[in-house]
């Protein structure tokens, strides 16, 4: 029997073609096999056809949240048409309430007006919630702080959030009160008059000591997890970068400056350059060449152990962000001192 993808499939005709029903496994994922007779149709109508209590809109937010996933990788396509006979492993979190609730976790707070706020961000602090992570989040400890006052262009789990920083990257992040505030934020950074400044701990040290990282990012191929370098269909990323101190040519604390602002741009574009920023779980550089780079410069095994067991995140820290206020149309500039972790490695380098 033949089915009309372009149509919706009937109960019958699910029955008819003997469509298994998803199991689930012991690690708590739904296995959901697609029928060929399915071919052709968009991934998120399949998987809804399939998964009588999950709507298509439902699919498409756990393909938001990442928890949908094909073999190991996440799989975020949701107008991928099927094959047929792929099976997708779905991660389905328990039902929780949508709208994040205020928490009382303490805010490092660099500015605040009527209009918006500044936060110096420690790391391990993700911006707002998502799979995994429905609480704890600075959205969480801003509705504490602020209230209803928040802008809610952001929409109810992103109130106020202009741009991110991602979960182990530190510093400098801004914060919209009003909805005036966060359009003209906004506007700022897509004109990209908005300046962030980074500092990141590399391996090596990147040849010339000045440039212009102009390489277009997109997602991975394979690891729907990370970013990459995509010569064709990639999105444009430009990073400016300047060694500020090196250190025997085998480790360099760079200066990033974002022309565009993509999903881990400075992490990627530093790694396709061949200096990987250190401690980074995604993009950072195997142990023995990190090993390598210690021996090389004359470090001790103690001093790169040390390293190795103090940086647990990427060596990635905002410090410095500038902008006009959206009211008063003051140039306002803030910088954060590089977070401890990231200073005591520098320490020791030093040494």
């Amino acid at each position: 029997m033949s089915v009309d993808v372009n149509n919706e499939t009937t109960n019958d005709a699910l029955e008819a073609n003997d469509f298994s029903m998803p199991e689930m496994d012991d690690q708590g994922f739904l296995n959901v096999k697609i029928p060929f007779a399915l071919k052709g149709e968009r991934l998120d109508k399949a998987l809804a056809k399939l998964c009588p209590d999950l709507s298509r809109s439902r699919i498409k937010s756990l393909m938001d949240d990442e928890c949908v996933f094909i073999g190991d990788h996440i799989f975020d396509g949701a107008s991928y048409k099927v094959l047929g006979g792929e099976t997708f492993k779905l991660l389905v979190p328990p039902a929780v309430d949508d709208t994040p609730r205020p928490e009382n976790i303490p805010l490092n707070i660099i500015y605040e007006d009527d209009e918006l706020l500044v936060v110096d961000k420690p790391a391990g602090l993700v911006v707002h919630p998502g799979a995994g992570h429905q609480s704890g989040t600075l959205v969480n400890a801003l509705l504490y702080h602020c209230g209803d006052t928040l802008s809610g262009i952001g929409g109810v789990k992103r109130p106020g959030i202009v741009h991110r920083l991602d979960l182990d990257t530190s510093g400098l992040i801004m914060v919209a009160k009003t909805d005036r505030a966060h359009q003209s934020l906004s506007e700022q950074l897509a004109e990209r008059t908005l300046k962030r400044v980074y500092h990141a701990l590399v391996l090596g040290a990147p040849v010339p000591l000045a440039g212009v990282i102009d390489r277009p990012l997109g997602r991975h191929t394979k690891n729907r997890l990370k970013q990459a370098v995509l010569n064709k269909d990639g999105r444009e990323a430009k990073t400016n970068y300047k060694i500020i101190e090196n250190f025997s040519d085998e480790f360099s604390l760079v200066e990033c400056r974002l022309q565009t602002g993509r999903t881990h741009q400075i992490r990627v574009h530093m790694q396709d350059k061949g200096h990987c920023v250190l401690g980074d779980p995604l993009y950072g550089p195997q142990r023995t060449a990190l090993y390598a780079g210690f021996k090389r410069g004359g470090y001790s095994v103690e001093t790169a152990k040390y390293v190795e067991e103090t940086l647990k995140r990427q060596a990635l820290h905002a410090v410095e962000i500038s902008f006009v206020h959206p009211v008063t149309e003051e140039v306002m500039s803030f910088s954060s001192d590089l977070a401890p972790d990231i200073q005591d490695i520098l320490n020791h380098l030093r040494k």
